[in-house]
């Protein structure tokens, strides 16, 4: 028994008592798992149809607070209901959860009954639908980068987030000793998700110690960032299982390097990879090249998407492998867009800017809006940027701080034209939220460098 399962088949799972609870999941802004746990049997009666929820899931904070300034939602218009409507294509087993299954929602206006335009999911497929209008086919690779921490959630939460020692005691990345002494939490996560239907290609040490990464088989966009939220899920819960904690706050600590969630993407038509030519140099076609220049020319439109919150500008950081220009390069990692597989048909981009806070669904989407622009302009691609690219300072920047990538979105053209303008100053919004929280609150270094000496 595993991976994804029919609606036929959990009926009779059910009837067998294999399978009793099914979670029923929309993807919130933040890109996290929220919904309902159905019996199996209501569930089957008429929760496959559809439910309901709060529509506030869509327009609040990390703290699920509900700020004001939203035109989808408010205390003046009442909080109404979203329906979520199952994708049972989504169904798949939760081995880590006894008796579970797991189906993702599409978010529809309960009076419209038109898909939700601010929703993750429906804002990816919106671009997904742009490419395949050309009659290509998405296909992206996201990974996965994270800390394990010895403590459990709880413990780290009722300590106030200090004294909080990683798993491993020294950089683990690619070392094969280090990370067996995680093998009690990693292993389980790779086994328990091939279980569940996501393909595992491995899990590696990263460059800090107690940090991991996981590396999910390339599918096409809407799958991989399925996958990549059913794994994130799985980390944290099985982690937790453990008695200790995974974060993916991108800056744990400003003396250690962040964790980041790098994007792979390539386009497909009629199973070929248009990316590749081999008659052209590196083989990348005409085509791939007008798909990379679109993501260099619009690195800083889509940022707030890439990296947003507060935390997430720390990452950026010379000398850590988390790019801060957005020019490409060829197999060069402190470039903002590295070519992989030159000469080879499985050439690709690796966009290197994400964190791993990320929503995969609009991280993705503002990828894909920006190479269809870049093809849909016809950009020519420079020449690949060469040597160490922290120290150059004529190559472009990406936005350093979540204020200016604010704006970056917010007066975007390209972003209103893809997404629309609803999207965009919802997103907008967001990101002012995130930023008026952080303004108003005082920090303990504040406090520790000017309580005496200001």
């Amino acid at each position: 028994m595993s991976g994804l399962i029919s609606l036929e088949t959990l009926k009779s799972e059910a009837e067998a008592g294999i399978l009793d609870t099914v979670l029923v999941c929309l993807v919130d802004m933040q890109g996290r798992l929220m919904g309902k746990r159905f019996h199996v049997s209501n569930f089957l009666e008429s929760g496959y149809k559809e439910t309901h929820c709060c529509n506030y899931l869509l327009a609040t904070d990390l703290e699920m607070a509900t700020p004001e300034g939203y035109a989808a939602t408010s205390w003046e218009a009442g909080y109404g209901d979203y329906v979520m409507k199952p994708d049972l294509g989504t169904l798949r087993r939760i081995p880590w959860l006894d008796g579970t299954v797991l189906v993702l929602c599409d978010v529809i206006d309960h009076h419209t009954h038109e898909p939700v335009p601010h929703s993750p999911r429906q804002i990816l497929k919106r671009q997904v639908a742009r490419a395949e209008a050309m009659g290509l086919t998405p296909y992206m690779a996201t990974e996965l980068e994270f800390f394990l921490f010895e403590k459990s959630y709880d413990e780290i939460r009722r300590g106030g987030f200090r004294d909080m020692a990683t798993l491993g005691g020294y950089n683990e990345d690619y070392h094969i000793l280090q990370t067996t002494r995680e093998e009690h939490v990693m292993r389980p996560i790779r086994n328990l998700l091939v279980e569940a239907g996501v393909p595992v290609e491995n899990t590696k040490g990263e460059a800090e110690a107690g940090q991991a990464e996981l590396n999910i088989r390339y599918a096409d966009a809407l799958l991989a960032a399925d996958q990549h939220t059913v794994s994130k899920q799985a980390i944290k819960e099985i982690a937790d299982q453990k008695g200790h904690a995974a974060s993916f706050l991108p800056k744990v600590h400003h003396d250690k390097v962040g964790s980041a969630a790098h994007i792979h993407q390539s386009l497909f038509r009629d199973g070929d990879n248009v990316f590749f030519d081999p008659e052209n140099p590196r083989s990348m076609s005409k085509l791939m090249g007008s798909y990379v220049a679109g993501l260099i020319k619009y690195a800083a439109d889509g940022m707030v998407f890439l990296a947003p919150y507060v935390n997430s500008y720390k990452r950026f950081v010379p000398g850590t492998f988390a790019p801060t220009k957005s020019a490409w390069s060829v197999d060069n990692r402190t470039a903002g867009f590295r070519l992989v597989g030159e000469n080879t048909k499985a050439v690709r981009i690796e966009c290197r800017i994400p964190g791993s806070d990320i929503n995969p669904y609009l991280a993705c989407a503002a990828q894909l809006a920006a190479g269809l622009a870049g093809i849909e302009e016809g950009l020519a691609l420079p020449e690949p940027v060469t040597g160490d690219l922290y120290a150059m300072k004529d190559i472009a920047e990406v936005p350093h701080t979540l204020r200016a990538a604010t704006e970056a979105l917010r007066n975007s053209d390209m972003l209103r034209s893809a997404m629309g303008d609803w999207v965009v100053d919802h997103y907008t919004r967001a990101a002012e939220v995130e930023l008026e929280e952080f303004d108003r609150v005082v920090t303990d270094w504040e406090i520790a460098r000017g309580f005496e000496k200001a």
